[in-house]
Formats: structure tokens, C-alpha cells, sequence
């Protein structure tokens, strides 16, 4: 169809263009608002407080039905905030999910990282601004997100664009584990058909910019593991968890920063699979390890917000199982591992992200992470409200409304 012959949108106060690009970081979508949210102003903090409080049904109209769906995931750009008038940060961004605003994103980062080197000033204020590195072939760009500063390098053409050949990393805040191989207890309410029986499950956690529960698939209940995935019996069981632990007040060590004492709250629940790699193990994944130089490998299935499902390996929890493995001693400083989705696994072109420890120091609770992954784009969208829609500025899920 010829663009012209398409009706022309005006904002006359009845209708409200939203312009957005999207992407896809391994299979997971990332919707980049980069016009038409409401303004907000303060500390990056202060920002998402209003975006909630104020603003929400934009998140809302965007994230679910019927521009969105249950597992969309989208960024709204911040450009100032008090990291980047100090000269720390070149932009900020808050991230948004099904159920509201998340602290921390890795895939979505990724995707940031290929944007804003690509965008113009009109967008991205500071992007002249931007270090380019001739030597290696990459832009720098620091990331003021809820949970901190995030270093992310940008592999770049002599364009200036971004190359999407070679993947995008970003240094994670600091990451660390807050319990290992913990038996936590399950009221009678709260037990699956799957334990058989089993009164506890033992699980570790840790922190990557959100806190999550690492438990394996075998000892959540089901010993197939991620070969043979029960969707709705894992979104049971994982939600059920979730919940014994985030009301448990004797639990709340769990998810405080080790570092500040600042009380955060459980994001997600990712189930894994330590002997699980690509699918295609005898083909993606050697050479993939080889050019990686990756020393390992495993799956993961991460169900986050109100139990919606990560597509990609999730960059978050990606630098909280590096921070885990650098406790536990099976990975050491230097050493690599791909962390794959169901997607990534299942799919040969696609590539798992690869975590590794950037900064460690002796005695020092906590790691810095560095996280890689490709991201993609895949369109651009104006979305519209129309005064007669009887929806208007809100959404829906069809999962909501069933339960």
C-alpha cells in the first residue's frame, strides 16, 4: 500500500502518536519509545515514580493488547537525569514490562547499545558526544538504568553505524549472590503436583541489577529437565515459589544489596539446566565456543514480572549466574560460558549470550560482570489512540482476564 493513501494521524487531542522502534535481542522484543511519552523530570528515581504514578496507562497501551502482548518488553528513553548532568552517564532509560517498571534489563541494554549509536542528536542529545575506539572498532557509551551505571561497547562501522555482525557487551553493575543451595520450605498451599511429596526445594540466589531465585528443573520437580519443557506446570510451580518467598519476612535477606542494605524485591524465577546446550551442539555450537572461546554452556528458562517469559537468556541474570559460579569456583576470572533461552537453544542462527567476570578483587563480595549478545532491528511503529476507542490509553491480557 502507498504510505499516502494511509489516513494522516494528528495529534488534535483525540488521537496520540507514540513513535517507537523495535528490536530483538535473541528472540526477546525490546519497543524503544522515543516520542510522545509524557515528560518527565528529577532523578532517574524520581522519573520512574512518575512514570508509574502518572503516566502508567502509557505503559499499559504499549505492553499489552492490542499493540502489544503479554510478553512485551519496552524502554523509554531518559535524557537527562542526575548521572548524566554530572557528566557519569551519556542517557538514561526505564524499563517496562507486563506488570510495571524493572531495575535492570541485559537484553534490552543490548539492544540500546545498537540504537542510540545509530540515532541523531534530535534523539539522542549526546551522541556526538559518544567515545569511538579506531583501535578496536567500537563506541562507549555509559547507561544510566534504575539500578546504576552500565558500561556498554558498541561495535561500529567506519559509517558510524552499529555492525550487526559482531555482538554488543555491557559491564553490569555489581553483582553477587546472596545465598546458595538454600532449602526453603513450602507451606502446604504452596506445593506443586511435580514434588511428589517434597515439603522444601533448594535453591540459590543472586543479584545482576534484579534479584532472582536460580533453581534447577530437576529440582523444581522435573527431572526431563529443559529438553522436555511443561510450560504450564513450570508457570505454576515457579509462581507458587515465587510467592512463598517474597512473603516470607524471614526471607527478605535474599533480595538486600549486601553492599548498601537497600531492600529491593524478588524479580524472577529462572528454572536451569546445566547439561543442556544449542541443539545443535555438533554444529552451531562448536564453532560457536571457538569463537567465543567459551569454557561452557548451559540453559535457562527465566519467568520474570507477573510471570512472563524472557525469550532471550536474560542479560540480568546472566551477570547474577556469573556472580553465582564466580562463588561457587566453577567459573573462574577469565573464564566465559554461553547462557542460552529455549529460543537460542532451539535455533542454530541464533547465538546465546556469553558472561564472564570483567572485575573482581580479592575479598571483595561482589563482581563486575560483562555480558555479550546480539540484537536486531525489526521495524518502527506510531501508535495511535482514537477518542472513540473504547480501550483507550490502557490495554488488556487475554491471560488476566481468563484467571
Amino acid at each position: 500500500m502507498d504510505p499516502s493513501n494511509l489516513p494522516a494521524f494528528q495529534d488534535d487531542g483525540a488521537i496520540k502518536p507514540i513513535t517507537c522502534v523495535e528490536m530483538h535481542t535473541a528472540g526477546e522484543p525490546t519497543r524503544i519509545l522515543w516520542s510522545g511519552f509524557p515528560k518527565l523530570t528529577g532523578t532517574l528515581m524520581e522519573q520512574r515514580a512518575q512514570a508509574k504514578a502518572q503516566s502508567d496507562e502509557f505503559r499499559r497501551l504499549l505492553m499489552l493488547e492490542p499493540r502489544g502482548h503479554y510478553d512485551m518488553y519496552g524502554a523509554i528513553l531518559c535524557a537527562e537525569t542526575e548521572l548524566v548532568a554530572a557528566g557519569k552517564a551519556d542517557i538514561g532509560v526505564l524499563f517496562t514490562h507486563n506488570e510495571g517498571f524493572s531495575t535492570m534489563c541485559g537484553h534490552a541494554t543490548i539492544a540500546l547499545g545498537r540504537f542510540l549509536v545509530d540515532v541523531g542528536e534530535s534523539v539522542f542529545p549526546r551522541r556526538g558526544q559518544l567515545k569511538y575506539d579506531s583501535a578496536s572498532g567500537t563506541t562507549h557509551l555509559n547507561l544510566h538504568v534504575p539500578c546504576g551505571l552500565v558500561e556498554v561497547t558498541v561495535p561500529t562501522l567506519p559509517t558510524g553505524k552499529s555492525d550487526p555482525s559482531q555482538p554488543v557487551s555491557f559491564v553490569s553493575v555489581p553483582s553477587f549472590a546472596t545465598a546458595t543451595s538454600l532449602e526453603v520450605q513450602l507451606p502446604e498451599t504452596h506445593r506443586w503436583p511435580e514434588l511428589k511429596g517434597r515439603t522444601s526445594v533448594t535453591a540459590d540466589f543472586a543479584y545482576g541489577g534484579a534479584y532472582y531465585c536460580l533453581i534447577s528443573a530437576e529440582e523444581l520437580g522435573f527431572p526431563k529437565g529443559l529438553g522436555e519443557v511443561e510450560l504450564q506446570e513450570m508457570d505454576n510451580a515457579t509462581r507458587l515459589l515465587k510467592e512463598v518467598i517474597s512473603s516470607n519476612p524471614d526471607l527478605a535477606y535474599l533480595t538486600r544489596d549486601i553492599v548498601t542494605g537497600e531492600q529491593g524485591y524478588l524479580y524472577s524465577i529462572m528454572i536451569t539446566d546445566m547439561r543442556l546446550g544449542h541443539v545443535n551442539a555438533a554444529e552451531g555450537t562448536a564453532a560457536f565456543r571457538a569463537q567465543q572461546r567459551s569454557d561452557s554452556e548451559e540453559t535457562g528458562l527465566c519467568f520474570f514480572a507477573n510471570q512472563q517469559i524472557d525469550r532471550s537468556p536474560t542479560g540480568g541474570c546472566v551477570a547474577a549466574r556469573v556472580a553465582l559460579a564466580h562463588v561457587k569456583g566453577t567459573l573462574s576470572t577469565g573464564g566465559k560460558r554461553i547462557y542460552n533461552s529455549l529460543v537460542t537453544r532451539a535455533h542454530k542462527p541464533l547465538s546465546g549470550f556469553v558472561g564472564s567476570v570483567a572485575n573482581s578483587e580479592q575479598g571483595r563480595p561482589w563482581v563486575k560482570v560483562r555480558v555479550e549478545g546480539y540484537a536486531y532491528y525489526t521495524g518502527y511503529h506510531n501508535f495511535v489512540v482514537e477518542k472513540e476507542d473504547g480501550l483507550g490509553v490502557d490495554g488488556f491480557s487475554v491471560k488476566d482476564i481468563a484467571m
